[in-house]
């Protein structure tokens, strides 16, 4: 059964990251994604407290890692009394199950750690559906002898037929829960869609980006709202969609859940409704965190996401965010070599992107409100064409009655 988000405000669980090396991720790569990892943590409500990384030509298919590893693992975990070993990779659930009998306390990856978070945060009953559709999908292939749990869900009697195993019923149970999800699924999705279809005639604008870019912070900028906004991952879930008038021009503005790598299959299935919104949009204002060593990496993955949602043909513009807290390393005068991202000023930084996108982007801050007059007109620029596109006649009315 799919567990609910635990309550971490009496006392923080302790966890241990764990990243392999291999051909297809190098040494700063997986530096990389820990950081990440430990981020994921941190908004699911634990306290990292030592990272274990090993290199191996390919994941071991018993235990991922090494047994070297596992044994240096073992012996920190018992001497730290940690609660949580957190892989930075997909297990298997054989892999779990090894892995646990060794170190003697909870094992988590990647996806389960998103999935807790995605249920920790969900408030509308969509994405609570659509966060337990994942749940649920995420467990059915990691099934290992939970039978009693899901009898107490659904009562034992008359559960089980006669000569089936406890995890062909475990399966069993999971399916027909899968079936009534989906099914609660279908009528909240034809609702929502109504929803979109009375709005369609208004040029429709969506927010896209990683997590943790301040899309949301933008949001209440742009509408003077409330959107809840958080520095931790995936504040935003639920689709917040509001109305904006610029220079007499009505749209619509939406706020959508934050990309991220290695975003598990099982929750873009579960919330492609949700990405509807970026589907079906006219423009979208692509936030990226500029102040992040990663951010250009960050891109990539939101135009890949993009790409597989159908969406990377839309007119749209790119905002550079927290132009207020990059950072770079001072160049020494006789350095000859050619400027890195870490040593770049952000003048330079502007001109690099400029050269290779044109004028559709715009570097601003959202905490500070610099530069959004510049985005606001860009935007405004973007909505009035394709207004006028679809009423041609709007200008002329519009004067008419004035």
């Amino acid at each position: 059964m799919p567990h609910q988000p635990v309550n971490y405000t009496r006392k923080k669980e302790t966890a241990v990251l764990i990243g392999l090396i291999h051909k297809h991720q190098n040494e700063q790569q997986v530096a990389e994604y820990l950081d990440e990892l430990a981020f994921l943590a941190e908004t699911a409500g634990a306290v990292s407290k030592k990272r274990f990384t090993q290199r191996l030509e390919k994941p071991d298919h018993t235990t991922f890692i090494g047994s070297g590893k596992l044994a240096e693992i073992q012996e920190y975990v018992k001497l730290n009394q940690i609660d949580l070993a957190v892989f930075d990779d997909e297990l298997s659930g054989s892999q779990i199950r090894n892995i646990e009998k060794v170190l003697s306390c909870r094992v988590l990856d990647r996806n389960n750690l998103i999935l807790d978070i995605f249920a920790k945060r969900a408030r509308t009953a969509q994405a609570k559906t659509q966060v337990e559709l994942a749940q649920y999908r995420y467990l059915l292939p990691r099934l290992t002898r939970m039978w009693t749990h899901l009898e107490k869900q659904r009562g034992g009697i008359g559960l089980r037929g006669p000569g089936e195993t406890e995890i062909e019923t475990d399966r069993r149970v999971i399916k027909d829960k899968l079936s009534r999800l989906k099914a609660k699924l279908k009528e909240i999705e034809k609702q929502s869609e109504t929803q979109r279809k009375l709005r369609k005639d208004l040029v429709r604008v969506a927010l896209v980006g990683y997590t943790n870019v301040g899309k949301s912070t933008l949001m209440n900028l742009l509408c003077k709202s409330d959107v809840f906004a958080e520095n931790k991952l995936f504040a935003t879930l639920d689709t917040t969609v509001r109305k904006l008038v610029y220079e007499n021009i009505p749209f619509l503005i939406s706020d959508t859940v934050g990309f991220i790598r290695k975003l598990p299959h099982d929750l873009i299935e579960s919330f492609k409704s949700t990405l509807d919104e970026v589907r079906e949009a006219d423009i979208l204002v692509h936030v990226a965190d500029i102040s992040h060593p990663q951010f250009e990496d960050h891109i990539s993955v939101v135009r890949q996401t993009l790409l597989e949602l159908g969406a990377a043909e839309k007119t749209s513009i790119i905002v550079f965010n927290k132009i207020d807290a990059y950072r770079h390393v001072e160049k020494e005068e006789d350095d000859l070599l050619p400027a890195t991202r870490e040593n770049m000023t952000l003048e330079e930084l502007k001109r690099s992107w400029i050269s290779r996108i044109g004028d559709n982007c715009v570097f601003i801050s959202a905490t500070d409100k610099t530069n959004i007059d510049e985005l606001r007109n860009k935007l405004t620029s973007l909505v009035k064409e394709i207004h006028f596109q679809r009423y041609p006649n709007y200008l002329y009315k519009d004067e008419e009655d004035a």
